[in-house]
């Protein structure tokens, strides 16, 4: 299953995530389905400016986690 969002938010507020202090991005879909990721997925698309762009979820056939891309 192939997900699509956008994801717009900063350096400063972006920080729990990437230093694990908290845990699920929660973003809504194309569709408008709301998704909890895992923040350790959007690390390598931290910037300094944060984080800003489209992203594709890709899930397995269980519904588990296979890739993140920024589009």
């Amino acid at each position: 299953m192939e997900l699509f969002f956008s994801l717009n938010v900063s350096y400063e507020a972006f920080l729990p995530y990437y230093q694990g202090v908290a845990e699920k991005v929660q973003v809504k879909d194309h569709k408008g389905r709301v998704l909890h990721i895992n923040g350790k997925y959007f690390r390598p698309y931290l910037t300094p400016n944060g984080i800003h762009g489209e992203f594709k979820l890709v899930l397995c056939p269980d519904g588990n986690f296979k890739s993140l891309n920024k589009l």
